[in-house]
């Protein structure tokens, strides 16, 4: 086995009514002001925020909520909230919502731990991340698995037209704790609950397709998290009221997103991912406002059919891992596993092209947005199974279309 290193240091609380636990958690880490980050209305109208707050307020400590994030987060929002935190002088943030909530939360906890650093800053590179405020969450949305993982993602609004996306990854936004009780993920509409599993799916393909491989068991986990998803998606969609589908559809999104599936295919450290479909989907979201999880079934097959040639006997073996297909012919293999994942993706309701994600078929001109945003102006490229620079996206936008 090669050499590895895992950090995953979340504490988990898992099931029914475990949001009571909140001010348990909080103070077990040492808050005693807790600043509350959550998204929109339907968080107050349900009463969890109300609950959340008699937790904390009855474990002998003071709170303050702030609401208002939305999908593909803010930067605006966070350093409002910033600004909020460090004038109630919060000394642990708490997000209660799903994955733009927690990492608008993780901003807010990097804010207020380097008050004189403009946050934008951190998702630049241009200053490094060493300190940031303990945060906890409690999650309401299965999909993006940032309750355990060690990334933030950011749309710059205040200095963009539109937005630019950013993701930021450091040990520093890794959380405390989060609470997890599936059934806050019922009431969900169903379009959220398939994107969900979309971007489930998505996290543990990005770590699996990669240049450098190794270690059987990372393999093997990385396969159960596939066929979980397969199996548990479309019945959480079919039916959210199913206890047993909606909670492996939530523990799938905290395995998918907290490195286990990509350990110890890196030399010394873990599984570079390829990543190419996330920073595909992530420009899409940039300009169009997209549901992230929606952006990558709409590239991912054309991603896969562009890059498949650069290792096709991965496509073999993902094939053989998650579907038991085996065939003599690793092309086949391959093709007929990207068709039972389109399928899967139709049983999510998600698109698998970009007229069905946009509901127009995008020209040249946008094609070629979409790749200047997704190439930061020309100045990087993206993915490893295969380099992809600017022409190479633009050729797998109009393959996705």
């Amino acid at each position: 086995m090669k050499k590895f290193e895992f950090y995953a240091p979340t504490e988990i609380i898992f099931g029914p009514d475990t949001e009571s636990r909140t001010g348990e958690m909080a103070k077990l880490y040492g808050a005693n002001k807790v600043f509350v980050v959550y998204g929109g209305r339907s968080a107050k109208k349900s009463g969890l925020i109300d609950r959340v707050e008699k937790s904390i307020q009855d474990a002998g400590m003071t709170c303050m909520t702030s609401g208002g994030v939305v999908p593909n987060p803010l930067l605006s929002t966070a350093e409002r909230m910033k600004k909020e935190a460090i004038d109630f002088g919060a000394d642990f943030v708490l997000a209660v919502g799903g994955g733009s909530v927690i990492d608008t939360a993780k901003a807010v906890a990097i804010g207020v731990a380097n008050p004189d650093v403009e946050l934008w800053k951190f998702w630049t590179r241009e200053v490094p991340l060493t300190k940031s405020l303990p945060f906890g969450t409690v999650l309401t949305i299965a999909a993006a698995g940032s309750e355990m993982s060690d990334t933030t993602v950011i749309s710059n609004d205040v200095d963009f037209d539109p937005p630019t996306k950013r993701g930021l990854g450091s040990r520093w936004n890794r959380g405390k704790f989060a609470i997890m009780n599936p059934e806050l993920t019922m009431t969900l509409p169903v379009w959220q609950i398939g994107a969900g599993a979309a971007d489930i799916f998505m996290h543990t393909s990005e770590r699996f397709f990669a240049p450098v491989q190794g270690n059987h068991l990372t393999d093997e986990i990385a396969a159960g998290v596939f066929r979980t998803i397969i199996t548990f998606g479309p019945r959480g969609v079919a039916n959210p009221d199913d206890y047993e589908a909606m909670s492996e559809i939530m523990w799938c999104g905290s395995i998918s997103h907290n490195t286990i599936t990509g350990l110890g295919a890196k030399g010394d450290t873990s599984r570079e991912g390829d990543w190419a479909c996330h920073q595909l989907g992530m420009a899409i979201s940039a300009i169009y406002d997209s549901t992230h999880g929606a952006t990558l079934s709409a590239v991912w097959p054309a991603w896969c059919r562009y890059v498949r040639d650069a290792d096709l006997h991965r496509f073999a073996y993902f094939a053989y891992m998650v579907y038991g297909i085996k065939k003599e012919d690793d092309l086949m293999a391959s093709e007929m596993a990207i068709e039972n994942t389109i399928a899967f993706f139709r049983k999510l309701g998600m698109p698998v092209t970009l007229t069905e994600l946009l509901g127009h078929r995008p020209t040249d001109e946008e094609i070629e947005a979409l790749a200047d945003e997704c190439t930061y102006r020309n100045t990087r490229t993206i993915g490893s199974m295969k380099t992809l620079d600017r022409d190479a996206i633009i050729q797998i936008y109009k393959d996705a279309r």
